[in-house]
């Protein structure tokens, strides 16, 4: 690998980090990060003197993923039913998302949250609270003064502040959290699974108008449950149907396969002060493709119960 090969491949996953938060989707993000990297190869190629290259990159990567935001927003207006971020799975050490300091900002709830800001306070919000870029380096990036930057970031902090549980779940509690619900989820214990789900719980199902999800979000800890005990049934009841347990964008989540280990869905679960404050399904297959191959929900819930 050569010099030139090896920066490009440590500036990759800085760039991945800052383009999937300002984009929920890891299509979008890899092509913004493909063509922030071209900039770097040209600028280089030109004899530019690049003092900085995490600097450049991260400029780069900000500027086309703020344009690709505006784009994406208009495609997400006619999106069917409820959209949800891709997910991606954070088991493995070497996952790009890694690479960033935080994990509570890959979430996918934090996510949905983000989508709520202009793309330029999301990028200000970024940049400063995951990245710790200052206001002075984040001005230039973005095309404003310092005093706008710090406005956008104070607006954007307190948006996102006034929608956020404000008292985070332990590692330790997180995981048993999860152990119990998707035990109680499988035995159809739906007194054990209440008990586990905030009183505000929220569900939300992303098929895309591709596969059978909710239509719109359901709240309340006794909807959620039954819910979630009537899919999970359903789910399983077709042949081979099974459930792996995986961390997804750094929280406790399940991959759901068909008798051929085909993907059919990815759920993650938020919480906050011990409970359980969302659950996100992801079933539309093209949000799963960069996961593995995937079956076909539709085709598997009507086929004959076992």
């Amino acid at each position: 690998m050569t010099d030139r090969e090896q920066l490009l491949d440590e500036l990759r996953p800085v760039a991945f980090a800052i383009a999937y938060r300002m984009l929920g989707s890891v299509s979008e993000a890899e092509d913004v990060v493909q063509e922030a990297l071209l900039r770097v190869h040209r600028a280089l190629d030109q004899g530019e003197q690049i003092a900085s290259p995490r600097a450049f990159v991260a400029t780069v990567t900000t500027r086309l993923a703020i344009n690709e935001l505006r784009s994406a927003r208009t495609r997400r207006e006619h999106y069917v039913g409820e959209w949800l971020p891709e997910p991606i799975i954070t088991d493995g050490e070497d996952d790009p998302a890694r690479h960033a300091e935080t994990a509570d900002s890959l979430s996918l709830a934090m996510l949905v949250l983000l989508e709520s800001l202009s793309p330029e306070q999301r990028a200000v919000l970024l940049l400063h609270d995951v990245f710790d870029y200052g206001y002075p380096e984040i001005a230039p990036i973005v095309g404003k003064s310092e005093d706008n930057v710090r406005q956008l970031a104070t607006r954007a902090r307190r948006h996102v502040e006034q929608r956020r549980p404000r008292f985070q779940t332990t590692g330790e509690q997180r995981d048993e959290l999860a152990r119990r619900f998707f035990a109680a989820a499988e035995q159809g214990d739906l007194a054990g699974l209440e008990a586990l789900l905030a009183h505000d719980v929220e569900l939300t199902g992303d098929g895309g108008g591709k596969a059978p999800a909710l239509a719109r979000s359901l709240r309340g800890r006794n909807r959620v449950a039954r819910a979630v005990v009537k899919w999970l049934r359903r789910a399983t009841r077709a042949p081979g149907v099974s459930f792996r347990p995986v961390e997804v964008n750094g929280s406790p989540g399940a991959l759901f396969l068909d008798a051929q280990q085909r993907l059919i869905g990815v759920c993650a679960l938020d919480m906050a002060a011990g409970e359980i404050t969302s659950i996100s399904g992801i079933v539309n297959p093209d949000k799963l493709t960069h996961l593995g191959p995937v079956g076909d929900l539709g085709s598997l819930l009507r086929s004959p119960r076992r």
